[in-house]
């Protein structure tokens, strides 16, 4: 069952009950959000994740759109201004870049070599990686790579402990590179985790993987839902606090 956090990634990726559309504006094509509610107004919102509307259930799509169009210049501007925001906050990597890292943070260091990833600690006991690298342009892919098999390798060792504290059978583990999802869950296919959330500490890792988990009992947001996952993490609504904050803060890699 997927759940929807806020990452500030690329926008106008559609969010779970809501209908991805694209609208003509001015001289190009705004990709949008549409989600329909009881509410009894039609409401604009434009932040990282490109333009979401919401609309009444009843009101034609006609008049939703008409709506945007006549705030069409707002719109363009405000996408325009997280774009351009979002490309200021590219980590640039180079040699003594640091990033957060399971809660601390992991320095990077480059070297010449064919393109792989040397994992060790410092003096201090700071994690670092050495990027070994062929040119200089390989090392964003270089690093994301790292980190995947990394993330791959600690959320698979947590979930095992996890699903045991649910007396299940650690599910199948994939990675996602989802825009607006820590994680999800099918009974069919396993968990998908969010290959970003090593840059979270280790508590916030557990509490998505047992959010997860607990979609195997309930694949619904229910009272029952939310009261599983108060039996496996009581402190779940600061974990989920402190998630929002992180996704304010996760490095763009450039």
């Amino acid at each position: 069952m997927p759940w929807q956090p806020e990452l500030p990634l690329v926008p106008a990726t559609p969010e779970a009950g809501g209908a991805s559309r694209t609208i003509a504006l001015h001289d190009r094509i705004v990709p949008y959000t549409l989600r329909r509610s009881r509410r009894h107004t039609i409401g604009l919102t434009i932040d990282h994740r490109g333009l979401r509307v919401g609309a009444p259930n009843r009101t034609p799509l006609a008049e939703v759109e008409a709506m945007i169009r006549t705030h069409g210049e707002w719109v363009v501007q405000k996408l325009d201004e997280w774009r351009e925001s979002r490309r200021a906050g590219l980590l640039r990597i180079t040699d003594g870049t640091s990033l957060p890292y399971l809660g601390g943070r992991l320095e990077i260091r480059l070297a010449y070599g064919g393109n792989r990833a040397v994992w060790k600690e410092n003096e201090a006991g700071q994690p670092t990686v050495t990027l070994c690298l062929r040119s200089p342009a390989n090392a964003a892919n270089v690093l994301e790579t790292a980190l995947r098999r990394k993330a791959l390798q600690i959320f698979g060792e947590r979930l095992a402990v996890h699903a045991g504290r649910f007396a299940f059978a650690p599910p199948p583990l994939a990675l996602s590179s989802a825009r607006t999802r820590w994680g999800s869950c099918s009974r069919l296919s396993g968990i998908r985790l969010n290959w970003r959330l090593i840059h979270a500490d280790l508590p916030l890792i557990d509490y998505v993987i047992v959010h997860e988990l607990a979609h195997l009992r309930e694949m619904n947001h229910s009272d029952r839902f939310w009261a599983i996952v108060n039996d496996y993490c009581p402190d779940y609504r600061n974990a989920r606090e402190a998630l929002k904050k992180l996704s304010a803060a996760l490095p763009a890699l450039a």
